[in-house]
């Protein structure tokens, strides 16, 4: 009698509050989607259906890539990693005018292919970079605006923890979600780029040019990285080529990143033991997340809020674009109070089958989602990546990284339209490789 479009309705309104009250993700979740269960199904079948999904998710074999990736990218973080990233590309572009904003952003791609975090991403870039840029005479909104938005990309260029869990919530190839993130991975990077290029000829002084790197300083600079390079190049090129499957590319990323460390000389006990309890602490988490999220769509479904939806969505007549427009506008909206993964989690499986039903894939879905994802992480007023920012650059106000990402959020939105109008620049890239 309870398993109305309406009970779903009020569940999901519950869940809203507990996570701005600060409740865990997981947590809110999993209390929200079992009592909803409690009170549609009824206490003995509700308990069946969550220890049903307990059980699933546990034993999902492509779950291990989550923690292969983050064992990964902490091996790597203790090999000086992103300090290296950023050198490498600051004497590669650092003597042009804006050079170093330049490298920011090259930085924050490759260390995100590493992290895959868009918080770590912008924490790491921001504490290599920052002083260098400031040092030199760039304008604090300049600086922080580009290490804020470009430690977006952590979440989208492969390996993706948002992307990890978002294959295995929608039950989608995380191989086909992979290849699908590097051609908007990669044009996002260059719209940064436009952005500090439009910036820097009409405001020169924003970004003085620095001095010239000899090819000697630079080739010693690739050299550094040249390990990191190959092993993210063979990861992610397997996965995209079809060599091995995502779970094998962890492995195979998470074994090389333990060589390259060895190689370094920066493999001892203590390092070890630490990356081991920073993955299992963190997967953990995400795993209870995970579940939680599971439980919760299973309650949805059942009370028929996503065909209610559906057929709202259907009836207005709107159209593909339109519809797609109207889904950003939500994701957005929800974007600028909740966390991102807090607005995977909750929007999934509400709004993937309206994206279905006007004729998108769950792949593009993916990628559009956390695409929305990584504009609510410079987005006022929650905007995570700012506030990470300044606690990076204290004497900077929160007014005055605002300012400065606001160009950066232009062009995100600008990317956003450009997905939604030509689904093929996330859906081209798999298609063209077969996966």
């Amino acid at each position: 009698m309870f398993a109305t479009p309406t009970t779903g309705i009020v569940g999901v309104l519950i869940l809203f509050a507990l996570l701005l009250s600060g409740l865990p993700i997981g947590v809110a979740l999993g209390l929200v989607g079992l009592g909803g269960l409690c009170l549609v199904l009824g206490l003995e079948p509700a308990l069946i259906k969550g220890g049903v999904v307990l059980v699933d998710t546990l034993t999902r074999y492509e779950l291990g890539t989550l923690p292969l990736f983050m064992f990964m990218a902490h091996l790597f973080f203790s090999s000086n990693a992103s300090r290296d990233l950023f050198d490498a590309a600051a004497k590669m572009v650092g003597h042009r005018r804006g050079g170093l904003a330049y490298a920011s952003v090259g930085g924050c791609a490759g260390f995100g292919a590493i992290n895959g975090s868009s918080l770590a991403t912008a924490a790491t870039i921001g504490l290599v970079a920052l002083p260098e840029m400031r040092k030199r005479g760039y304008s604090d909104a300049l600086a922080t605006g580009t290490v804020a938005a470009g430690g977006t990309l952590g979440q989208m260029i492969p390996p993706s923890g948002a992307l990890i869990v978002f294959g295995i919530i929608a039950e989608q190839s995380i191989g086909k979600l992979f290849t699908a993130a590097i051609v908007p991975g990669l044009t996002q990077a260059l719209f940064y780029c436009a952005v500090i290029w439009i910036a820097v000829r009409l405001r020169p002084h924003i970004a003085p040019a620095s001095e010239r790197a000899s090819w000697a300083e630079r080739w010693q600079a690739i050299g550094r990285i040249a390990d990191m390079i190959v092993l993210i190049a063979l990861v992610i090129g397997g996965i995209a080529l079809g060599w091995f499957s995502p779970s094998e590319a962890a492995s195979i990323g998470a074994a090389g990143a333990l060589a390259i460390a060895a190689w370094r000389r920066r493999l001892n006990r203590a390092m070890l033991m630490q990356a081991f309890e920073e993955t299992l602490r963190t997967s953990g988490l995400i795993l209870m997340v995970i579940i939680g999220a599971l439980v919760f769509s299973v309650f949805v479904s059942v009370t028929g809020l996503t065909d209610a939806i559906g057929a709202w969505v259907t009836g207005l007549g709107l159209g593909t674009i339109p519809t797609l427009i109207l889904v950003a506008v939500i994701l957005l909206l929800l974007g600028s109070v909740l966390d991102g993964l807090a607005l995977m989690l909750l929007t999934t499986p509400i709004l993937l089958p309206v994206v279905e039903g006007v004729g998108m894939s769950a792949i593009w879905f993916g990628i559009f989602l956390c695409r929305a994802m990584e504009i609510g992480f410079v987005h006022p007023p929650l905007g995570m990546n700012l506030f990470v920012i300044q606690g990076v650059a204290k004497d900077v106000s929160i007014n005055r990284i605002f300012k400065g990402v606001l160009p950066f959020l232009a062009s995100d939105l600008l990317h956003l339209l450009i997905l939604i109008l030509f689904p093929a620049l996330a859906l081209g890239l798999p298609e063209l490789l077969g996966n």
